[in-house]
């Protein structure tokens, strides 16, 4: 094996390792988004809300739920893609073979697009997730504190 076609494989090997990576923070994330969603309805729904509390509240759960949007769509399957399962899903092990061989750099260069898109929704979702549960801290302390 040349040493390019190490390179090849190392960096292909390198963009599935990263997919993996995001979607493992993604699922995360979408379990604590469910779970703050889950706590805070549970929350809210037993305690006297005051306006600003409805108010940052509200905003935040809309927050969440945009965040848990992002998330989900950043794990949806993409069937169309040329890239992958569909792919191989349509050719005999022998047309797999050779695009294996021959498209290995093609293939680097979509899933590298495939791992920027879904870091991109993660970095945006982790954003709307603070955002969102400072707000409900802050529906929280206004709650506690009366004001408004």
């Amino acid at each position: 094996m040349s040493a390019t076609n190490r390179d090849l494989v190392s960096a292909h090997a390198e963009v599935k390792a990263e997919i993996v990576r995001t979607d493992t923070k993604t699922a995360l994330l979408l379990a604590f988004v469910g779970a703050v969603l889950a706590g805070a309805w549970t929350v809210a729904r037993d305690l006297p809300l005051n306006l600003g509390a409805y108010v940052a509240g509200g905003l935040g759960m809309v927050l969440l739920v945009a965040a848990a949007g992002l998330l989900l769509r950043s794990t949806r399957p993409n069937l169309r893609g040329r890239h992958g399962f569909p792919l191989w899903a349509t050719l005999t092990a022998e047309e797999i073979g050779a695009a294996v061989s021959r498209d290995l750099a093609a293939d680097i260069v979509g899933l590298s697009r495939l791992a920027v898109t879904k870091f991109t929704c993660l970095r945006r979702a982790v954003d709307l997730t603070c955002a969102g549960g400072s707000l409900l801290v802050l529906a929280a302390l206004l709650t506690l504190g009366g004001a408004l």
